[in-house]
């Protein structure tokens, strides 16, 4: 934390130090959790004029095109807040949900922009932010956790829209209550969009989900309609190598020289994070402008292991820089979970504080 400038005559205000991801407890409001359902600050500029499609692949100058009038038919839904609208804005004659598309899957491999597009999407959609939402799967399972099922369903049912990105096959729980979930918010008239992840043990794993998605969601399959998008699978080449890692001593004297920054050991970090609500994780890096971790050790369990990934998705979505002594980030999971369902998780973690740590090598003055 930096400084602060005395008055004249005073004395001056000591800086106090990193501080402790630790020691905060966050309680976030219920409105503040669905307000913050927008697109991370990576995407804040993007658009459908900003996504070059790539000319030997017709796929995707295609998807630009059916998305953006996918957003522009969304311009009257839940428009006068009175009424259940079908998907073009048009009012339904029944309760129950006119037949047809009512939203879009986005089909395709690593770096061909299915993010890129979905936010463009939310942001080209012609409604308040307060109508619209957008959130990755893990996302909107914490956010039932955090409100219950019922008010997540009030809760959502006056949007337009709803983007989930990367929708997680590898829990079949989760699956049915975002199933489940999906259903009662197309009945209340709510568009949705939709990318995700292959299941595990897939042959192509990484590459098009389209069929496992639409089976996964069972009843919902109908309101889908696909857009496959083509395009070179450059990012599925492996985990990059983790940087090395510096010393406990580095580690400190650069916290301490970043305003903003936050200090912890590594074990008691995860520890804590057992006590927070995995929603309010955002909340819990609020100011901080880089994270600084000392004794890094593998995760011990699952259900570590798995909080320690939405913590990275947070730190990765809010461009935080990683600091860390320690083992490498690539040795954070043993083996048998990189080998388990999960492990498109653990690989996304590690891939993400990989990126963070290579950002924060700067932090660390010659």
């Amino acid at each position: 934390m930096s400084s602060s400038t005395a008055a004249p005559g005073s004395s001056p205000v000591i800086d106090a130090g990193p501080l402790s991801l630790c020691e905060r407890e966050p309680r976030v409001p219920a409105d503040r959790l669905v307000a913050e359902m927008v697109p991370p600050p990576r995407f804040d500029s993007v658009r459908f004029s900003t996504y070059i499609p790539d000319p030997n692949q017709p796929s995707q100058t295609e998807a630009v095109g059916v998305l953006e009038g996918f957003a522009a038919g969304l311009g009257g839904a839940h428009a006068s807040g009175a009424g259940k609208r079908g998907f073009f804005g048009f009012r339904t004659r029944t309760p129950k949900a006119p037949a047809g598309p009512r939203g879009v899957y986005l089909d395709g491999g690593y770096g061909v922009g299915k993010t890129h597009l979905l936010a463009s999407l939310w942001h080209a959609t012609p409604a308040e932010p307060s109508r619209k939402a957008f959130g990755t799967f893990v996302e909107l399972t914490n956010l039932v956790g955090a409100l219950g099922f019922q008010q997540t369903v009030q809760t959502l049912s006056g949007h337009s829209l709803l983007c989930i990105d990367e929708f997680e096959l590898d829990d079949p729980g989760d699956t049915v209550l975002v199933s489940t979930l999906l259903g009662k918010l197309v009945e209340a008239g709510v568009a949705l969009a939709a990318t995700s992840n292959t299941l595990p043990g897939k042959l192509g794993e990484g590459r098009f989900a389209a069929a496992d998605f639409l089976r996964e969601i069972q009843g919902l399959s109908a309101h889908f309609r696909t857009l496959r998008i083509d395009g070179e699978d450059y990012r599925h080449r492996g985990l990059p190598e983790a940087p090395k890692p510096f010393s406990d001593e580095e580690v400190t004297k650069a916290a301490y020289a970043t305003a903003g920054a936050s200090l912890d050991d590594f074990p008691h970090l995860l520890e804590h994070l057992a006590r927070v609500h995995p929603s309010r994780y955002g909340a819990l890096t609020d100011g901080v402008t880089a994270v600084y971790l000392t004794d890094v050790r593998p995760v011990p369990d699952q259900s570590t292991a798995l909080r320690l990934v939405v913590l990275a998705d947070r730190l990765y979505d809010r461009e935080v820089p990683v600091l860390a002594s320690g083992l490498p980030f690539d040795r954070l999971f043993s083996e048998e979970m990189l080998n388990g369902g999960y492990r498109k998780k653990y690989f996304r973690a590690i891939s993400r504080l990989t990126a963070l740590a290579r950002d924060a090598k700067g932090l660390v003055g010659s």
